[in-house]
Parts: C-alpha cells; structure tokens; sequence
C-alpha cells in the first residue's frame, strides 16, 4: 500500500493511478493524450496542493507525468519483467514525488520526480528479478544496474578478463572481486542445463558417473570432437570457476570421488554456497558459450 496518502480520502485517487490495466497499448496510447504543463499552471497546481492538500491538483500533477514513468519504465525491460508492473510501481514513486514536490524550490516537477520513480522501479526490480535476491548494499545496487552497459560499451558478453573487470570497478569504485562475484550472478539464468530440441547443452560434454574422457574417445569419434569443445569452452571461464568444474565434473574417473562443496570452499576461501553458486553459473556459461560455437 502507499505510504503517501494526500489526505484520508485519497484512496481512490492512488487505485486510479498505480496500476496501467491489462491492455498495456491502451494505457500508454491514453497517457501521451494529457497535455503537458506549462511551468506557470505547473506552479499553480503544486501551490494548492500544498496549501490546500487539493486532490484535483494532485490528479492533474499526476496525469501530466505519467508519460514520464512509461518513459522510465522501457529502461527496465531487458530484465525480463512485465512492463505493465514496472509502470504500476513507477506510478507509486510519481505520488509520492507529487507529495514531496516543493514549488518553493524552483525545480520543475519533471526533475523531481525522476528520483522516486526511479527508486521504487530499482526496488521492485531487485525484489522480484531473481529468486535469490541479487543485490543488498549499495554497491551492488550500483554494479546491478550499471554492469551491462559498461559490458556493452567494452564489447564483451559473457566473461570478463581481468583489465575489464579493472576497469568497470575503477569506474564504479567497487573491488575487482565485487564485479565478478556481480557478474556471475547475472549471467546466470533459470534455463535448464539440458539441450533444447536437437541443440546440445553443458550436460552432453560431460562426462557421466562410469566413463572417463579417455574411454569416451575410444568408443565414439564424435565424443572427441565434444570433448575438445568442451576444454575450449573452458578455458573461457574465470580461473575458481575452471577449478570447479574440473573438481565437480571432469575427475569422475572409476574409483575417484569428486570433491565436495565444502572442499572446494576451504581451497577457495569461500563459502559452500558460494561455490554452488559458482557452479551453476560456470555451467550455464559453457552452455551458452557451447551453442555460440555450433
């Protein structure tokens, strides 16, 4: 519920404005019908609504924004996340920057506002974008929605080397090791390690629990050619997620036990769950870097 009601009664105000409906086209078809203010009728709003708690200002005030939060919102999209429910929390940081908003200050409403959508759209998206959730203090707020764009301003997709990720925590004035930790958890996604249709995933280049790669080269040709796609892809990967891979899946010689999380966390001074976190997405990151090269 929002915590900025104008007054007691404006609760059928704030259920007007949050949510954009089903018919999302609809929606922002309607919003960029509203005209935009004009700085003077602007002013003359915010004065009644802050001296008068004049909800009709308020509602003009609002509906002359509510292109600016569509607007916001496709900033958001590549996140995988319903357009509709990044507008619907957008639309709450515009009420409570309508509530906020001080024509005293001489600062365009525009201006203002921004912030406050802005914040309640990083918050839903950090809530609801990963089961686990991703990022809790504020640098890793600040590599979460930063990472990618300077991913794509170095050219690189998947991996970071060492100079670029020196280079994105020199920028951001994050550790080296905050923006790999941030981009592993990025890259990895909920798509299954299996193959889709006739593709082939991490798991088919794996060795299974009774073959080695050596009696998997004698027995088929084409495993070979696997295999040596395998250790390529491999050598992609960062130098604990190379040793994971090889402790977790590439030693399951007959009468060799793998290692264990726990293992592998004391070698690495880490913790267990990091090191399964590590594994799942080394894993998807020779999917992806497998179908790339077929």
């Amino acid at each position: 519920m929002v915590d900025c009601a104008f007054t007691d009664n404006s609760n059928a105000l704030i259920k007007a404005f949050v949510s954009p409906g089903s018919d999302l086209g609809a929606y922002i078809s309607s919003v960029h019908q509203f005209p935009i203010l004009s700085a003077e009728k602007e002013l003359e709003l915010a004065m009644r609504l802050q001296k008068n708690q004049d909800l009709e200002a308020a509602r003009e005030l609002i509906l002359s924004h509510l292109r600016v939060v569509v607007s916001i919102s496709r900033q958001y999209t590549n996140y995988g996340l319903s357009q509709g429910d990044l507008i619907q929390e957008g639309n709450i940081g515009l009420m409570k920057a309508v509530k906020r908003f001080d024509p005293d200050r001489g600062v365009r409403l525009f201006s203002f506002a921004i912030h406050w959508i802005k914040a309640e759209i990083n918050e839903f998206v950090l809530k609801n974008w990963k089961i686990v959730k991703i990022a809790t203090t504020k640098a890793q707020r600040k590599l979460f929605f930063n990472l990618r764009g300077l991913k794509n301003k170095l050219g690189t997709d998947i991996n970071l080397s060492s100079d670029e990720a020196q280079s994105i925590a020199s920028t951001l004035n994050v550790s080296e090791d905050e923006v790999f930790e941030m981009n592993n958890r990025l890259v990895c996604s909920d798509a299954p390690l299996e193959g889709n249709n006739e593709s082939t995933g991490p798991i088919d280049y794996l060795t299974s629990e009774n073959s080695d790669p050596a009696s998997l080269v004698a027995d088929r040709q084409e495993s070979s050619y696997r295999v040596n796609q395998l250790n390529e892809a491999i050598k992609n990967l960062d130098e604990r997620s190379q040793v994971v891979i090889s402790e977790r899946w590439l030693k399951k010689e007959e009468g060799v036990k793998t290692k264990t999380l726990k293992q592998l966390a004391v070698e690495l001074e880490v913790s267990a769950e990091r090191v399964r976190q590590i594994e799942v997405c080394a894993l998807e990151n020779l999917k992806k870097i497998l179908a790339k090269n077929n």
